[in-house]
């Protein structure tokens, strides 16, 4: 295959939240791997309007992140855990992508998604990610093996300039990214001579 194309969808609307820089730390690793990625953060995520399945009419930015999603080889979700789930920003966005329920590849269809969440308790590091989990597969998509779990009451993540501070955080959204990019590369194999796919 060309170059996989990982696209991550995540952030806050503080400009350099912990679940923003965790999903370009996790790009980050993909690219070091080879990947080209694309980051739709919180401030593009704020500006999108509230879904509404009645209006066919699409913004700009509404269409520029289906079409990245469209074109995606993998992808990357990262959400804060407000009160124990997604938060608004990101449920808004993923459901957007209810605008590709007619392609031939429907949804996150065939591709590997990597979620991670940050929160200040692991109680809703646990129930958010449970909850991207389900929202994963409700979308056909196939999550990581790892899913990354941040607790920042516990730590400071970042430095301000994007710098994951923490080793084993700094660990694991590294190999999350790689994980993602490897599930993409292997998909756009051919299959080896003599192999039998699934019918």
């Amino acid at each position: 295959m060309s170059t996989p194309l990982i696209v991550g969808i995540g952030g806050t609307t503080r400009p350099g939240s912990s679940s923003e820089l965790a999903v370009r730390t996790t790009l980050s690793a993909a690219e070091r791997r080879g990947a080209d990625t694309e980051h739709f953060g919180g401030t593009f995520l704020a500006s999108l309007p509230h879904y509404a399945p009645e209006n066919p009419d699409r913004t700009s930015a509404q269409r520029t992140l289906v079409e990245a999603v469209r074109a995606a080889d993998g992808i990357v979700i990262g959400s804060p855990g407000y009160h124990g789930g997604v938060s608004g920003l990101v449920k808004n966005a993923l459901d957007l992508l209810e605008d590709l329920r007619d392609d031939e590849r429907v949804y996150f269809d065939g591709r590997a998604v990597g979620l991670l969440v940050t929160a200040a308790g692991w109680q809703a590091c646990g129930t958010t990610l449970t909850a991207l989990r389900n929202t994963v597969h409700a979308m056909r998509g196939w999550p990581t093996p790892l899913g990354v779990t941040l607790n920042s009451a516990q730590t400071r993540l970042f430095d301000t300039d994007g710098t994951c501070l923490d080793a084993t955080a700094a660990a694991q959204l590294g190999l999350l990214g790689e994980q993602v990019h490897g599930f993409a590369v292997r998909q756009g194999r051919p299959a080896p001579a003599g192999a039998v796919r699934a019918a």
